[in-house]
């Protein structure tokens, strides 16, 4: 990913789309969107958009009014008013350094520490302002070739004709996070190959689990725990009835599995359903109502993630959201992330690569996130191209160049957005040849349905690479199998990938079907929202409203006003649905989330629940979780434990939560625990056995 074009998050408040705030030094602005709601141009010196001898100049939108500039630009995180660097002699486009000196280029892994973790985001956008003399070279007369050498020679910190990933310009995400000292320690607990098998249940009865861990070594709870949001006693049940085979085929065929009553409940939250334009439209009734589309996105997403029975459909979604990541909380996204969300991700999660990523790079979410809306063939912007191929097809260790990152800059443009919808504008599209990859075009046709169906083919192209079914499947294998999922595991997931061209299931079945998948239990720790998710799941609590429940808002039932809540603790501990600001999504290895503050705060709130405090749902008395207490405490404890993690605890962790109840093993309780019940349910919850999937 670009070390600075990304796209900014801007603060907002609660006050709905009302809420939008003037782009600020560090913000982003989508220029169409502000003025079709009415927005008045800010003035450059009351705190609006910088001019151009403002030092603070981070971003200016193009086309907005001031001097023309002088010869070649960067517009982007240097503003419109730096020096170009200098052109090449010969034709072609000039030479291109959106890093400043040589040298300074910052890699991802080493700004994140730098800001304790938090991502950096700075004004995004790397595009180029040609002058009139240099766009004549791409004039109506004749194609250009931008595919000479001379399009950029590069700089020491992002040489031309280099993997990104060879000059550690750049690092993959997880892989930055586990070269770390704790990474290496958890290679040396993760099985280091195996072989396929028939069928999943036949992996699952074939394989020894060897490494070491305190999670019970059951094939039914690891699928449960790997291929869900966490078990409950119905879903592994469910299993056991089934069998492994027929569950996961059950799973695998999402759409004739009834809707649970939460998803019914969605109903409830009232932009869900809309369209882009109902959603302009409705623009001021949804604001009076105190209704906002991309936090219902988030809320309704938490509801399936804890409620669905469609669980491995919910979790593959989850996975491309992270993949294929658009943030939430982006200027847009209160109009077009809920299409995104609904035509995209859910409409692909267990189909196609190839259709999603071309899907993804129609569609206006992506297109203003990512500043494509912005990009033309005299002003090229790299940010969509960019991470295109970086995050969303061959990875950062794929094969690509810089070189190759302008090439498909100058092929994607034309594509944006107008009055909220897809469109190609063939004036802004730029004609010449182009080589991305081992992708070739001549790209030489004014007609429109051409020239958008050789972007079109470019996607493809790099949807299918093999680097891309690597990269897919090494995700795919961290998600579901280990931090450092065996090389072996990720060749066969690969294979399958390029062999059903992009098709996710078949991918997916070769991994359950794998020892490698059954032999990794423990191997995985649940991130802050997926460890929060499980605890709703097994304490059984339902989307009905408590008794106990007071009705004071008359905007949003108590249903959606749950949701809220667990949403915003979910932003408190630092991970949501759609959460990341930027393009890359949230790392999924354990090291990246060993926070100490974040796992306290995480067993707060499974105390809250256990306690039944937030009334907006209803929950199972925590004395009643074991439908017949045993007599005396050890025993108790073995039951509890049973019933909320799936097994018995280790002799380690059941002393310790009996010396939280401040009882012997032997001593008599109640079904109250001699009133220590929800200090101890609590703290089954907060032991590793909870914790790790």
């Amino acid at each position: 990913m670009a070390d600075q074009n990304v796209p900014p998050r801007r603060p907002r408040d609660d006050r709905g789309w009302d809420g939008r705030q003037h782009p600020t030094p560090g913000g982003y602005h989508d220029l169409t969107a502000s003025a079709r709601y009415g927005y008045d141009a800010p003035d450059p010196h009351q705190g609006g958009y910088p001019t151009q001898d403002d030092p603070r100049t981070s971003y200016t939108p193009v086309g907005h009014p001031g001097p023309a500039p002088q010869g070649p630009q960067w517009v982007g995180p240097e503003g419109l008013g730096r020096p170009a660097p200098a052109r090449t002699v010969g034709g072609g486009l000039p030479q291109l350094d959106d890093d400043g000196e040589p040298g300074r280029g910052v890699g991802r892994r080493r700004a994140l520490a730098a800001l304790g973790g938090t991502a950096a985001v700075v004004a995004g956008g790397a595009a180029l302002a040609m002058t009139p003399q240099l766009r004549d070279l791409f004039g109506d007369d004749a194609a250009a070739d931008a595919t000479g050498t001379t399009v950029t020679d590069g700089t020491a910190a992002r040489p031309s004709g280099q993997q990104p990933s060879t000059v550690r310009t750049y690092t993959e995400q997880n892989e930055s996070y586990m070269g770390s000292r704790a990474g290496e320690a958890l290679k040396k607990n993760a099985p280091s190959g195996g072989r396929s098998f028939s069928g999943p249940a036949a992996a699952a009865a074939a394989t020894k689990v060897t490494v070491k861990t305190v999670l019970a070594k059951d094939p039914v709870l690891h699928l449960a725990r790997r291929a869900t949001f966490g078990p409950t006693p119905e879903v592994v049940a469910d299993i056991k009835r089934l069998g492994i085979d027929a569950w996961i085929r059950a799973q695998f065929a999402s759409d004739q599995i009834a809707p649970s009553r939460a998803e019914l409940k969605l109903a409830e939250l009232p932009t869900l359903k809309l369209s882009v334009q109902q959603l302009r439209d409705q623009r001021d009734q949804l604001n009076e109502r105190g209704a906002q589309p991309e936090r219902e996105m988030v809320d309704a997403t938490l509801a399936r993630q804890i409620w669905s029975k469609r669980q491995l459909f919910e979790v593959m979604v989850d996975f491309w959201n992270d993949f294929l990541h658009v943030a939430a909380d982006f200027d847009g996204g209160e109009v077009y992330r809920n299409s995104f969300d609904r035509d995209v991700i859910r409409a692909h999660a267990m189909g196609s690569y190839p259709e999603m990523l071309v899907a993804a790079n129609r569609h206006p979410a992506l297109l203003v996130y990512l500043n494509q809306n912005d990009s033309r063939a005299d002003a090229v912007n790299e940010n969509l191209a960019r991470e295109n191929l970086e995050l969303y097809s061959v990875g950062v260790d794929g094969g690509y160049t810089e070189k190759d990152v302008r090439q498909a800059a100058l092929l994607q443009t034309g594509r944006g957005v107008d009055d909220g919808k897809y469109v190609f504008r063939a004036d802004r599209h730029y004609v010449g040849k182009v080589k991305i990859l081992g992708f070739t075009h001549e790209n030489n046709s004014k007609d429109p349905k051409k020239a958008d169906a050789a972007i079109d083919a470019y996607i493809t192209y790099i949807a299918l690479h093999p680097s891309t079914a690597r990269y897919v499947a090494q995700s795919l294998a961290t998600r579901f199998v280990s931090d450092t999922p065996p090389k072996s595991l990720v060749d066969r997931l690969a294979k399958t990938y390029t062999a059903n061209k992009g098709m996710i299931k078949p991918v997916l079945m070769t991994m359950f079907s794998s020892s490698e998948f059954w032999a990794a239990v423990g191997q995985k720790v649940r991130r802050p929202m997926e460890y929060l998710v499980a605890t709703y799941r097994t304490l059984g609590v339902s989307p009905e409203a408590s008794p106990k429940h007071d009705n004071g808002d008359n905007k949003r039932t108590p249903f959606a006003r749950g949701l809220r809540q667990i949403h915003d603790k979910l932003r408190e501990l630092g991970q949501y649905p759609m959460g990341q600001p930027t393009p890359d999504g949230y790392p999924d290895v354990y090291v990246a989330w060993t926070s100490a503050g974040s796992m306290v705060n995480g067993w707060n709130e499974a105390g809250e629940l256990v306690a039944g405090y937030r009334t907006q749902f209803t929950y199972v008395k925590p004395e009643k979780l074991v439908a017949r207490p045993p007599a005396t405490a050890g025993a108790y404890v073995d039951a509890l434990a049973q019933r909320l993690v799936g097994q018995k605890l280790g002799a380690r962790e059941k002393t310790l939560i009996l010396g939280v109840a401040g009882v012997p093993a032997g001593a008599k309780v109640d079904a109250m625990f001699n009133g220590a019940i929800t200090a101890v349910a609590r703290a089954i919850l907060a032991s590793p056995q909870h914790h790790l999937r």
